[in-house]
């Protein structure tokens, strides 16, 4: 080969020259995406701060498992009753299944606080503090099956795994208690659909994760397995973690720090620390008799409660799935199933927002209801092996539907965007669940866009490509 003339090494080597001007200019697009303060890989869930000073420091997410009727419970729709048992004058009346005729709302609606917003008889006092909540009427999602709705509602994606949003606030902030959990998902009597995807971290590190629990237990050692080591004393069970640490350690150095292990050395560390905080937390029988009561026996109770010493003690995400295993997906009986579930969870809602201001606590808590989609306006025709033969019930419905946001930020007693006339579809300030997951993270002081983890080759983000913060709803 022969030797290059020095025309072409200074040619080849400009081109070069030109390259290194550019990489400090992608450097600076890299970090501009970047959280403001990267996780520390020894300590990943120490606090962090967030892009810019927010009142919302925490969250209880109450997710009404199966798609709770809009026009029955935060939407009234009088035009229902004018068309009773007929056909509803409209062409856009797109259904998964057969439906047939209006279905008046067997529930009454009347205006409630000083905001006179309309709220009905299922939720009677959660409507005691409806000046301090914005419901959004507008809500859409993209299908109307639970499945990828689910998924949609809590990890920003219908069809591919990806982090839930539990996952992605403790990416950002952190907890504020190194011996709990940042991020604790409760069940009472079993996990909903998609289970663990639900609050799954994803390819973010396995430490983001939400932390499960069945609250049907009332004893604590048995809402959370394992809690009391019954073979060995606590000094003991840390020279065995400090022994296994360091056995961990050694073969993560041969491999090039893999995050998965490091997920593992985290586990195992939260874990012995939860044995000195967790029993305590989750025992609610150190309450007193009136605050229990308030809160109800049932297990939804329970599990709010649980929720409100959780956070006062830094935990930072807790979601509540309310009715995992009998839903509010009512195709049938829609006035029993309806009337059943919001007796199990109304009273327990109203009795945490009274605690968390009785507590100083509600202004920096951020409080978020509602399922992966609404409710038809029109009754579901049965089909074989559905319904029962039963014209009582509603098919499902994501063209639009109702969320509701209150605590830190949150403009109360207002309702933002609305539906068509029916309650069907949503026709003004429309919300999609991108935009509601963009304003969340803003509530809490992100930039939704610049909250990224870089993954095979990109940047990722709780709301993927889309989402604008709806600044209707902030105070």
């Amino acid at each position: 080969m022969s030797p290059l003339s020095r025309r072409e090494l200074l040619t080849q080597c400009g081109v070069g020259m030109g390259l290194l001007g550019l990489h400090p200019l992608l450097a600076a697009e890299k970090a501009e995406v970047r959280p403001t303060t990267p996780p520390d890989p020894v300590a990943p869930l120490a606090p962090r701060p967030a892009h810019f000073k927010a009142k919302a420091k925490r969250v209880i997410h109450i997710f009404a498992n199966g798609g709770p009727s809009q026009v029955d419970t935060f939407d009234p729709k009088p035009a229902l009753d004018k068309y009773a048992g007929k056909s509803l004058p409209t062409e856009n009346l797109k259904t998964e299944r057969k439906t047939g005729a209006a279905f008046p709302s067997p529930f009454k609606f009347k205006k409630r606080g000083k905001s006179g917003l309309e709220v009905s008889d299922l939720f009677e006092k959660t409507a005691e503090h409806i000046d301090d909540i914005c419901v959004i009427r507008s809500m859409h999602a993209d299908v109307p099956n639970h499945e990828p709705s689910f998924l949609l509602m809590n990890t920003g994606e219908s069809r591919l795994v990806r982090p839930s949003m539990g996952s992605w606030v403790t990416y950002g902030l952190g907890t504020e208690n190194q011996n709990l959990p940042a991020y604790v998902a409760m069940c009472p009597g079993g996990m909903p659909l998609m289970e663990s995807q639900n609050w799954q971290s994803a390819f973010l590190p396995g430490i983001y994760q939400g932390t499960y629990v069945d609250t049907r237990h009332t004893d604590p050692e048995k809402l959370i397995e394992n809690i009391r080591s019954k073979a060995a004393s606590d000094p003991a069970q840390r020279k065995q973690l400090d022994l296994l640490m360091k056995l961990n350690k050694q073969h993560q150095q041969a491999r090039d720090a893999d995050p998965n292990l490091e997920a593992r050395i985290q586990s195992f560390e939260l874990a012995y620390r939860m044995q000195m905080e967790a029993t305590d937390a989750f025992d609610i029988s150190k309450e007193t008799k009136e605050v229990r009561e308030r809160y109800g026996s049932h297990g939804q109770g329970r599990s709010l409660l649980i929720a409100r010493r959780l956070i006062e003690r830094g935990v930072r995400f807790v979601q509540v799935s309310h009715a995992p295993v009998q839903p509010w997906d009512s195709h049938d009986d829609l006035k029993d199933n309806h009337g059943r579930l919001a007796r199990e969870i109304d009273g327990p809602i109203a009795a945490l927002i009274s605690d968390l201001k009785r507590l100083g606590m509600f202004e920096e808590t951020l409080i978020i209801w509602g399922g992966e989609f609404g409710r038809t306006p029109v009754v579901e025709m049965p089909t074989p092996g559905s319904n029962a033969g039963k014209i009582n019930g509603r098919d499902h419905n994501h063209w639009g539907f109702s969320v509701w946001l209150a605590g830190g930020g949150v403009k109360g007693g207002t309702a933002y965007g609305a539906t068509d006339e029916f309650g069907f579809k949503a026709v003004e300030n429309k919300v999609h669940v991108h935009d509601l997951h963009a304003t969340i993270m803003h509530l809490l002081g992100f930039d939704h866009e610049r909250l990224t983890y870089r993954y095979a080759g990109r940047d990722f983000r709780l709301t993927d490509v889309s989402g604008n913060v709806v600044k209707g709803v902030l105070a």
